[in-house]
C-alpha cells in the first residue's frame, strides 16, 4: 500500500463522536476495517508485555529481597514508591514533548535504560543499588508508554478502544508473567538470576526498532488526523478539566487498590493462609491474569456501548467482591481475585480512551498523564500502605482497600461521549 493510500484510509478511518446531544459523523466500516494495521498494533502489545515483565520483576522479587537484604515493609514500599515515581513524573514531560515532536525510536531508548536497570537489579550490593535499578527501569516505562500509547491510536484505523485493549493487555499479560518466571527462576536461583530477563530487553529493543521505522514514515497522516478531531469538540474548557479531574480520581481509587495486589498480596497470603512463596506468586498470576483479561474485554465493549457506561461498571461494579476478600477462606480468596481484576481493570482502556476523546491532539500529554499518575498512585499507595501494615497488620490494609472502589461513584458526573460505531 502507497504513503498516499495509508493517509487517506487513516483520515477516513477517524471517528467523529458526539458530545452532550451533537450529531455524530461515521465513517465508513470497510475504511476503519482496512486502515486497522494487526501487525503494528500486535508489535506494541508484544513489547508492552516485553517492558512491563522487566517492570514486574520488581515486586516480584519483594520476597526475596526483603530476607536477603532485611528490608521492612515500609523499605519495601520505597523501592516501588521510586520506581513509581520516576515512571509518572516523566511521562507527561515526555508525553507533551513528543505531543510536538514525535520520536519514532524514542522506546528503544527507554527500552535500553530497562535493560540497564535490569543488570543492576541482578547485581545490586546495597539497598541504595536497588532504589537505582528501580530508578531506572522507572525512566524507561516513563519514555515508553505515552509514545508507544500514541502509535496505537495511529494503527487503530479509529477503533481506539480495541487498539488500547490490544496494547495494554500486553503490558497485562507482562505483568502477570513476571511473577510466575520469578516463581520458577529467581526465586530457586537466587537474585542474580535475573540477568536472565536481559534477554526480553534486548528483543523489546529489536521490535520497537521495527515498530519505529513503520511509525516514522506514517507522522504526516497522524497529525492530519489530530487535527481533524480537534476541529469538531464541544465541550468549554471548564467542564473538560472538571472531568479530567474526576478521571484522575478514579485512576486513584483504582491503582491504590492495585497497589495492595501488586506490592502486598504475596505477604498477605503468606502471612493469613500460611502458604509458599512459589504458591504465593501462583497466586498472584492468577490475579494478573485476571486483570490482563479484563483489559482486553474493556476497550472493545466501550467502542460499542460507549466508554462511560464502562468505566461506571467497572470501577463501582467491584465493590462487592473487594469488599468479601478479606473475609474469605483461601481457595475463595484465590476466585474472588479474577472478578475483581477482570472488572477493575476494563476501565483503563475505557478512561484513557475517553480522555483522548476530551482532549483530542494531545495524545502523548494524555497518555502520559494517565499512564503516569496510574503508576504515581501505584507507588504511593504501595508506601502508605507498606507504613500501615508495619504499623497494624497485612490483614488489615485489605479490610482498608476494601472500600476505594466506591469512590467509583464519581462516574455519574461524566458526561455522555456517544462512541463511534
Amino acid at each position: 500500500m502507497s504513503a498516499h493510500r495509508v493517509e487517506d484510509a487513516l483520515a477516513a478511518a477517524a471517528p467523529v463522536v458526539a458530545i452532550d446531544g451533537a450529531s455524530p459523523v461515521v465513517p465508513p466500516p470497510q475504511a476503519r476495517a482496512e486502515a486497522t494495521t494487526y501487525g503494528i498494533l500486535a508489535a506494541l502489545s508484544l513489547s508492552h508485555l516485553l517492558n512491563d515483565l522487566i517492570q514486574s520483576l520488581v515486586p516480584a522479587m519483594y520476597p526475596l529481597l526483603k530476607s536477603s537484604f532485611g528490608l521492612d515493609f515500609g523499605q519495601i514500599g520505597l523501592i516501588t514508591l521510586t520506581f513509581q515515581l520516576t515512571s509518572s513524573l516523566l511521562q507527561p514531560v515526555v508525553g507533551f514533548y513528543t505531543d510536538k515532536r514525535p520520536s519514532p525510536f524514542s522506546l528503544t531508548v527507554g527500552m535500553t535504560c530497562s535493560l540497564l536497570g535490569i543488570v543492576l537489579l541482578a547485581n545490586a550490593w546495597s539497598y541504595g543499588a536497588l532504589l537505582v535499578a528501580a530508578g531506572l527501569v522507572g525512566m524507561g516505562s516513563s519514555v515508553f508508554h505515552p509514545e508507544s500509547s500514541r502509535m496505537a491510536r495511529a494503527a487503530s484505523g479509529g477503533r481506539y478502544g480495541l487498539a488500547q485493549s490490544v496494547f495494554q493487555v500486553g503490558g497485562n499479560t507482562g505483568q502477570a508473567l513476571g511473577p510466575l518466571l520469578a516463581a520458577f527462576i529467581v526465586v530457586p536461583n537466587g537474585q542474580h538470576s535475573v540477568i536472565w530477563f536481559s534477554l526480553a530487553a534486548l528483543a523489546g529493543i529489536g521490535v520497537l526498532a521495527w515498530v519505529g521505522t513503520w511509525y516514522r514514515a506514517r507522522l504526516a497522516a497522524a497529525k492530519r488526523i489530530a487535527k481533524a478531531v480537534v476541529a469538531r469538540q464541544g465541550l468549554s474548557h471548564r467542564r473538560i478539566a472538571a472531568t479530567i479531574g474526576i478521571l484522575i480520581v478514579l485512576i486513584f481509587s483504582k491503582f491504590f487498590y492495585m497497589a495492595s495486589f501488586s506490592s502486598y498480596y504475596t505477604f498477605y497470603l503468606i502471612d493469613r493462609f500460611h502458604v509458599s512463596v512459589q504458591t504465593s506468586q501462583l497466586c498472584l498470576f492468577v490475579f494478573l491474569g485476571s486483570v490482563a483479561t479484563g483489559t482486553l474485554v474493556g476497550g472493545p465493549v466501550g467502542d460499542r456501548i460507549g466508554r462511560k457506561a464502562v468505566i461506571w461498571g467497572s470501577i463501582l461494579g467491584v465493590l462487592p467482591f473487594t469488599l468479601a476478600l478479606p473475609y474469605a477462606s483461601l481457595p475463595v480468596t484465590v476466585a474472588l481475585t479474577i472478578p475483581i481484576g477482570m472488572i477493575l481493570a476494563s476501565a483503563m482502556p475505557a478512561i484513557l480512551v475517553y480522555a483522548q476523546e476530551l482532549l483530542p491532539g494531545r495524545v502523548g500529554l494524555v497518555s502520559g498523564l494517565f499512564f503516569g499518575f496510574s503508576f504515581g498512585m501505584g507507588g504511593l499507595g504501595a508506601a502508605v500502605l507498606g507504613e500501615v501494615a508495619d504499623h497494624t497488620s497485612i490483614g488489615f490494609v485489605y479490610r482498608l482497600c476494601a472500600f476505594l472502589p466506591a469512590i467509583g461513584l464519581l462516574a455519574a458526573f461524566l458526561p455522555r461521549i456517544r462512541p463511534s460505531r
